[in-house]
């Protein structure tokens, strides 16, 4: 099965301002996401995402390199009907109402008007947005649109569905919806290449991530691999022990808060963890939780990004 994006070589070089300065915004970039992927495109504000990704749909043209989906070159206007598209910053005709909307992207794809009246309700019911199938578009708010953007771009019932930014505007109830729809893409075996700013939703769903920076690939692989597995502290919280018992503790571990009847007391080694549960336990207090700390994406992303950045500056 081929993949269902490859590029290879892929750059794309822009002329600014009055005296046409040479802006290259992507560098070369050569990657593959494979069929029945859930892949993160990340990167920081002007990393040369949002220029790849429409390099990709066939929206701009690159300077050099090539680009391939489902197999096809990116530049077959066939493909297209295969795909799902959701861009960063969409125009709706505010006009329309959410199911007129809808109705005339399925026109567009030639669906058959009985298919396109029951898809359009599976849509609307997916994504959330059912009552408001007859309200016009310029009186949804940005979570609403970003909804009906997003049944938009299934409404083909595309392979492969690439969407860009896709939680932008949506409260934390909205974000855990379209991850959860994310997830039900990729169980039906589609393919979903998103770029998003909101790394803790990647960490929970993605198969795999690439990093963008100053428009070259700084980093690609499945999470497991690219976050260390090392326990970076260990947080042990605990109650019934106060004053003079705290101080003792307080003599050879550093990192202590208080809140409340709850102490929080954090170490690094495992042997220490040992020791301080064993002492509270012995001067008969409760431990109510130990939590190990390992490196997060989001740690791991700022790390990537900043060393990119002073080797530039070096």
């Amino acid at each position: 099965m081929p993949a269902a994006i490859k590029i290879e070589g892929l750059n794309k070089i822009f002329r600014v301002g009055f005296w046409g300065r040479r802006f290259e915004a992507v560098k070369d970039l050569d990657f593959e996401v494979g069929a029945g992927e859930l892949f993160g495109f990340l990167g920081p504000n002007g990393a040369g995402k949002t220029t790849t990704i429409k390099m990709i749909m066939g929206l701009l043209y690159p300077t050099r390199g090539q680009a391939w989906i489902l197999g096809k070159n990116s530049r077959d206007v066939a493909i297209r009907a295969r795909v799902g598209y959701l861009p960063e910053s969409p125009y709706f005709y505010d006009h329309l109402k959410g199911a007129e909307f809808l109705d005339f992207y399925g026109k567009l794809f030639a669906i058959p008007a009985p298919k396109r009246r029951k898809k359009i309700g599976e849509l609307l019911e997916l994504v959330g947005i059912t009552r408001a199938a007859d309200l016009p578009l310029r009186k949804y708010s940005k979570g609403m649109l970003q909804r009906i953007g997003l049944a938009q771009a299934l409404i083909n019932d595309p392979e492969l569905i690439v969407l860009d930014e896709p939680m932008t505007g949506l409260d934390p109830v909205g974000r855990r919806e379209i991850r959860d729809i994310i997830l039900k893409l990729k169980q039906e075996g589609k393919t979903v290449f998103f770029s998003t700013h909101i790394l803790p939703d990647v960490e929970m769903i993605c198969d795999r991530i690439a990093i963008l920076n100053q428009g070259r690939l700084v980093n690609i692989g499945p999470l497991g691999s690219l976050l260390s597995p090392r326990v970076k502290y260990y947080e042990i919280s605990f109650s019934g022990l106060a004053g003079e018992k705290l101080k003792d503790l307080s003599a050879w571990v550093s990192n202590i808060l208080q809140d409340g009847a709850l102490t929080r007391a954090r170490v690094e080694k495992e042997d220490d963890k040992d020791r301080i549960i064993s002492w509270i336990l012995k001067e008969k207090g409760r431990v109510d939780s130990v939590l190990s700390h390992r490196e997060s994406l989001e740690e791991y992303f700022l790390g990537q990004v900043d060393i990119n950045n002073a080797d530039k500056r070096g």
